[in-house]
């Protein structure tokens, strides 16, 4: 997920789905890194979980070929509607506002079938072997930023387990007065080293005085060249020893 790297287990997602039914909520599933998971973690569609529940509630399912497929350009999406006889006013909606907006171009479109379902079997082998190969670099890639990060005092990268991205954790009290929280860090970091992350309040995650200085966390994304994620956190390295508590 976007903006932890979180793959829900199969029971978590049908807690989620319990929980729903509970509640008579229909849920919008954004599915548009799909399959990207590293090691042991698999991708389960929460339309396919819902199934083995009896289809308790309306699933709503939003994914597309950007980031699968390393073509965000195109713009190219989809939503699929399961078990939505609760939610036709929804789907029709839908329908209608597809209709009248520019979408994606027509030769963009043609584009779906063919990768989601190639044509022939060379044509299958070709398009998974280029998918296993993308999704080894990406979790070396990812590897390589868990280990990087960890060297830096005061931080604590939460690992991947799929998607682009990590969050780590700032142990504010290990710095000096400058940082304060998630955004002071953020923004010193921008401009003394140049690299650019987002803080966690971006997310949503608001920090109150309730709540443990530990968890001031931000997302960092690790898709670039290694040779790209090597300097970036040298470079918060070196950021965060200049601002160690004396």
């Amino acid at each position: 997920s976007n903006p932890t790297g979180a793959v829900y287990s199969e029971s978590h997602l049908m807690d989620i789905i319990r929980v729903a039914a509970r509640h008579r909520l229909p849920i919008i599933s954004d599915e548009i890194y799909g399959d990207m998971t590293f090691a042991n973690n698999l991708f389960r569609p929460m339309a396919s979980v819902s199934v083995k529940l009896g289809n308790q509630v309306p699933i709503i399912t939003a994914s597309g070929l950007g980031k699968q497929y390393l073509v965000p350009g195109w713009r190219l999406g989809w939503i699929v509607f399961s078990n939505n006889k609760a939610i036709q006013a929804v789907k029709k909606g839908a329908q209608r506002l597809a209709q009248v907006v520019l979408g994606a171009s027509h030769l963009a479109q043609v584009a779906i079938p063919a990768v989601l379902d190639p044509p022939s079997e060379e044509d299958r082998a070709c398009v998974a072997s280029w998918k296993d190969e993308l999704l080894s670099i990406i979790e070396d890639q990812s590897n390589l930023l868990c280990i990087l990060i960890n060297q830096c005092y005061g931080l604590e990268v939460i690992p991947a387990q799929g998607a682009m991205y990590a969050m780590v954790k700032i142990h504010v009290d290990k710095f000096d007065d400058t940082i304060v929280d998630d955004l002071t860090f953020m923004k010193l970091l921008l401009v003394e080293e140049n690299v650019v992350v987002l803080p966690g309040r971006a997310f949503g995650l608001e920090i109150s005085a309730e709540i443990n200085i530990s968890c001031h966390v931000f997302r960092v994304v690790f898709c670039a060249p290694e040779n790209i994620i090597k300097i970036a956190c040298e470079r918060i390295r070196s950021f965060c020893l200049r601002h160690k508590e004396n």
